[in-house]
């Protein structure tokens, strides 16, 4: 049987080896094309956790798909650290990350404030009375769920590949 070394010789570079995936790796090798940088030095993979990103339902407690580390071969944790700490993504704050929430979560939040009349509220009331009640600090220390949002710079970077998402296999509606 062919080593990993083997079966990746004559892609631009090796992709992360998943050692759970290390089987699956060597014998449906990760796509070439799938180990080319673009201009801006970021792999397929990259731009593909920037679409996935761009939903607004990715959270720092979403388990990372398969297909990062054996159609991209990308350690998606790790990149996703480097995305942040090269300013193409960003950690929502506590407010930002409500959405994510269920409605009874937030009433729990402000049932500790002894407010009334919980029952009716609606989920816009509800973030609006938050929003009074509480600091961003104070918020942050109820719960660690928090989004991931696009920069500026993630956006810009996203629509200059679109060619990169439209090759990912999507869900049909």
């Amino acid at each position: 049987m062919k080593n990993f070394y083997d079966v990746y010789e004559n892609h631009a570079e090796l992709p992360y080896f998943a050692p759970h995936y290390q089987e699956e790796l060597l014998k449906k090798p990760i796509p070439k094309r799938n180990m080319v940088r673009t201009a801006e030095s970021l792999l397929p993979g990259h731009i593909i956790m920037l679409w996935r990103i761009s939903f607004g339902t990715y959270t720092n407690q979403s388990s990372h798909h398969k297909y990062f580390y054996t159609s991209y071969g990308i350690d998606a944790q790790k990149e996703l650290d480097w995305l942040i700490q090269e300013n193409y993504v960003r950690l929502n704050t506590a407010f930002e990350s409500l959405k994510h929430l269920a409605v009874p979560k937030l009433k729990e939040f402000l049932q500790l404030q002894h407010v009334k009349g919980l029952s009716k509220m609606k989920r816009l009331d509800a973030e609006k009375t938050l929003a009074q009640l509480y600091s961003n600090e104070e918020l942050e220390a109820l719960f660690d769920l928090r989004g991931y949002q696009l920069t500026d710079k993630g956006r810009a970077v996203l629509e200059r590949h679109p060619d990169i998402v439209a090759k990912h296999p999507q869900k049909k509606f």
